[in-house]
């Protein structure tokens, strides 16, 4: 049970979050965002009167944080007011016009293609032989393998059940997960391969079928993710090609995670296409409705970092210019 909202607009913050979960979102991530602005108006026993512009200016000075977690906070309550005003409870938004903080610009981690087979091979070996290891381990690894090779977000393959694996059709049923959006996949021939010799060993080792994850954990629970980060840095580790975050000036090098190969995933499918001779740009909406996003304009930022080695000289000239300055 969440802990409730401590100021006098908390019925209405619960009313907008009972609102966003009727038309389809969760607010697993919007309600603590909302209790930031919440403790804000209880620490100064705020109401509609005193709740203007300059009154969320002082608000976000006082945010602390990543500039994308105070902009989410900001943008949190703008939501919230404009609901209000939806429903003509507040004639108009006092956070409409607050400007956002400048964030940094976000390079990820890419891994070439090359790499990512290394990896999944690195994975594989870290699978123990034991009995009492290996349907764990393997497990684990058929997780990566999906996200390397299918661009799935790691909450992605944790949440499948059985019956979202067609068998027959060669395809992944992924349901609700970012943006309640549910998507049908079709999968690598690979993957089918990899898929089915889990599928053995899964029936051998969990004979009273009573876990309903396609990817089980201990009991009825589902893998945790926690396992897959272990296992991916293991084998990064493994490959000697880790690689720290950095910030160099305005921008961020991500270091490498399981995500990193969902954008991997994404940015090498765009390079084969463009390779081919074919247009990555009008690939786009395809792309973007096989990983999922709300808009393909999300899937377009990958346009702009085209390769691992691509990646690896901004990396560079990054560095060589920091160092020159």
């Amino acid at each position: 049970m969440s802990e409730p909202y401590a100021s006098t607009l908390a019925p209405l913050l619960e009313q907008y979050l009972a609102y966003r979960c009727s038309i389809g979102f969760t607010s697993d991530s919007l309600r603590p965002l909302l209790r930031t602005f919440d403790q804000y108006v209880a620490d100064n026993q705020m109401d509609f009167s005193t709740l203007t512009p300059p009154a969320f200016l002082i608000f976000k000075q006082g945010l602390t944080g990543a500039a994308g977690t105070r902009n989410q906070k900001i943008s949190a309550a703008r939501g919230f007011f404009d609901y209000l005003v939806r429903r003509e409870i507040v004639s108009a938004n006092p956070v409409k016009d607050i400007p956002a903080a400048p964030e940094n610009a976000y390079i990820p981690f890419v891994f070439s293609s090359r790499q990512t087979d290394a990896l999944l091979l690195a994975s594989e070996n870290a699978i123990r032989r034991e009995v009492r290891y290996f349907f764990d381990d393997m497990t684990v690894y058929t997780a990566i393998m999906l996200l390397a090779r299918c661009g799935l977000r790691i909450s992605e393959p944790t949440r499948l059940r059985i019956e979202h694996y067609h068998r027959e059709e060669g395809s992944i049923y992924i349901e609700k997960t970012k943006f309640h959006k549910d998507r049908l996949i079709p999968i690598p021939n690979a993957c089918i391969a990899n898929m089915e010799n889990y599928l053995s060993v899964r029936s051998a080792f969990m004979a009273n079928g009573q876990n309903p994850y396609l990817l089980p954990g201990p009991g009825e629970k589902r893998l945790s993710q926690k396992r897959i980060y272990a296992m991916f840095h293991q084998s990064v580790k493994a490959l000697g090609i880790y690689q720290p975050r950095r910030v160099i000036a305005n921008t961020v090098f991500g270091a490498p995670t399981p995500h990193s190969l969902r954008h991997s995933f994404a940015i090498n499918t765009l390079k084969s296409i463009r390779d081919s001779g074919r247009s990555a740009q009008e690939a786009l909406p395809i792309l973007s409705a096989y990983l999922g996003h709300r808009k393909y304009r999300y899937t377009a930022v990958y346009l702009k970092v085209m390769d691992a080695g691509h990646r690896q000289n901004i990396v560079d000239f990054a560095i060589n210019r920091q160092e020159e300055l």
